[in-house]
Parts: C-alpha cells; sequence; structure tokens
C-alpha cells in the first residue's frame, strides 16, 4: 500500500510496549508522530528513541503523542526501554508497537525490500486529529532522524492549518510568513494581514508571523 499526504491514515490495532492497542483510540484527537526504527537494541534507534522521550514536554505543548514501531515482540521492547532510560537519561513515555506480523508495517510501506527484506527502514509520519497523513520523511537505517525538525515542521502545519499562509525555506516559529497567491483582494488583504506586508515581486509577499 502507497500513503501519500493528505490521505487518511490507516488504523489498526496491535500489540505494544503497553499492551494491545487502538491506533483511532490512542490517537484521540490529537497529532501523532509514527515513527518505525530497525531493531531494538541498536545505537542508532537507542538515540532516537531517547530524543523523542525528551521531547514529550515540546510535544505536549502541540498536542502530539508520539509512537513507535518496529518488528520486535513486545516484551523485547519493555527491556530495550530500560536500556533507553539508562544510557539516555529519560523516561520512555510513548507506546512502541510490537509489529511482529508486519501488518502495520505493510499498511504504512515501512519496509523497503532494496534496504532489508525483514526490518522497517526509519519512516516518520506526522498525522492530525483528523487522521490525515500531513508529513512522510524516510531515512536510510545507517542515519539518525533529526528531531528538530519535526518540530519546526509541526509549528509550520499547525501555523498554516490556523491562518492564511505559508512558511519560507528554512523557517522557525517567529520568523516572516508568505501570503499565498491564492489571496489577491485587497480588502482581504487587509482583513487577513493587519501587520502588512512587504512584496519585493508581485508573486513574493512577505508578512509577519501572524500570532506573534
Amino acid at each position: 500500500m502507497t500513503l501519500r499526504l493528505g490521505d487518511v491514515a490507516p488504523d489498526f490495532e496491535q500489540d505494544s510496549s503497553i499492551g494491545k492497542l487502538k491506533f483511532y483510540d490512542w490517537a484521540g484527537d490529537s497529532w501523532v508522530v509514527l515513527f518505525s526504527h530497525p531493531a531494538d537494541f541498536t545505537p542508532v534507534c537507542t538515540t532516537e528513541l531517547g530524543l523523542t522521550a525528551k521531547l514529550k514536554p515540546a510535544f505536549d505543548k502541540r498536542n502530539v503523542k508520539a509512537i513507535a514501531l518496529s518488528v520486535d515482540p513486545a516484551d523485547k521492547h519493555v527491556s530495550w526501554i530500560k536500556d533507553i532510560e539508562e544510557t539516555q537519561s529519560t523516561v520512555v513515555g510513548f507506546p512502541i508497537l510490537a509489529d511482529m506480523d508486519k501488518k502495520v508495517s505493510a499498511l504504512y510501506d515501512m519496509i523497503h525490500p532494496n534496504q532489508s527484506e525483514t526490518m522497517t527502514v526509519r519512516s516518520l509520519f506526522v498525522i492530525d486529529p483528523k487522521k490525515k497523513v500531513r508529513l512522510m520523511i524516510t531515512y536510510p537505517m545507517s542515519t539518525g532522524r533529526n528531531f528538530d525538525e519535526v518540530l519546526r515542521v509541526l509549528d509550520a502545519l499547525q501555523l498554516t492549518d490556523a491562518h492564511t499562509v505559508a512558511t519560507p525555506g528554512n523557517w522557525k516559529d517567529g520568523d516572516d510568513v508568505i501570503i499565498p497567491l491564492t489571496v489577491q483582494d485587497p480588502e482581504v488583504l487587509k482583513q487577513k494581514y493587519p501587520k502588512g506586508f512587504k512584496s519585493p515581486k508581485p508573486y513574493l509577499r512577505i508578512t509577519p508571523q501572524p500570532n506573534k
């Protein structure tokens, strides 16, 4: 199955480090960061899950829940969590799916045969409260993820959902934003962007971030 941006994220029921988990019920009305890792008790994955655990305050602020996945069994996840907490000086407060039958991996196309026939690559999905897929990032097994980028995109998605703006390259929370080309009416421009805007080109209109 191939997922695309804007698709409804597949629901599922699967075993996990906290017991049987029904995805939609667990997600509720939160945003979700669902990410896979190749295997438990591996070095890069240990650092990634440690970083995710440390981001809990930042995720809570954004109404985001994290959930990890590998094809290892739940009891192995529980044992590995102890190592993560010890070596990364954190508490793992999110579930790890035990996708032994690869059901969820298949739904989310997490196994790339030219990388590995059996293990999931480093796939990451951002799913909004309406269960729509809003971001997909896939890293090779040898490269750990940049979780600062995950936070940056969450900020951008939530900002652009709330306001009629787009974010420029390398945008970070607090930076100027862009007025979409779909907004042309002068009265609407005054109403939506009371802080005004600069327009170095007719198609490039830059305005301060509206919620700052």
